[in-house]
């Protein structure tokens, strides 16, 4: 692992654990095992620093996703996937996920960054909703709604389960399974389900 791969991963942490105003750079480069000057070197400033790690685990899920959703037969399929992929992701990054949650354009933790660049890294997740959600439609397992509003409740949902997991004091068995469920029976047709 390179060095700026160990100060992504130290970023991540300690931004998920501590937030954007809890961490400082010299946290970062001690967590890493590094010089701060590395850090950096690497980063101009905390901002910066913050914003690759929070594009660099969206990128990575991106990834994630797009692997698992390659064997989905119909949309419906396609967005079951989605979402559980989605889910699991972040209990298998639980270290690391707050970070993503914290840098969200559905956060109000840091208002002065730049919610357009937060946006438009985000909404690469929107859109490969609204492509599932437009292939669904046309394979006719999915109801003919509007994609792109569908796409922001279906997301909307997910993100409303994530929070409520990680930022809440509430312990609610199935919340994931639960909101992976409620999504499907929102959009998918029942030909779609059976499938």
């Amino acid at each position: 692992m390179s060095k700026k791969e160990k100060i992504l991963i130290a970023a991540q942490e300690l931004f998920a654990r501590c937030g954007y105003a809890g961490t400082t750079m010299k946290m970062v480069a001690e967590q890493a095992g590094v010089a701060s000057g590395l850090v950096f070197h690497y980063f101009d400033n905390k901002e910066t620093l913050f914003m690759s790690a929070g594009s660099e685990l969206i990128d990575t899920m991106i990834g994630v996703l797009r692997d698992k959703l390659a064997d989905s037969h119909n949309g419906c399929e396609a967005l079951g996937t989605f979402v559980k992929a989605y889910l699991e992701f972040t209990i298998e990054n639980e270290k690391t996920f707050p970070t993503i949650i914290r840098c969200s354009p559905f956060s109000d933790d840091n208002p002065d960054l730049d919610r357009q660049k937060i946006g438009a890294k985000f909404r690469e997740l929107i859109d490969m909703v609204e492509e599932i959600l437009r292939q669904g439609i046309e394979d006719g397992s999915i109801v003919d709604l509007p994609v792109t509003q569908t796409a922001f409740m279906v997301y909307a949902n997910i993100v409303g389960a994530v929070r409520t997991r990680f930022l809440t004091p509430y312990d609610i068995p199935g919340l994931y399974d639960e909101a992976c469920d409620f999504i499907m029976r929102s959009v998918c047709t029942p030909k779609g389900i059976n499938l």
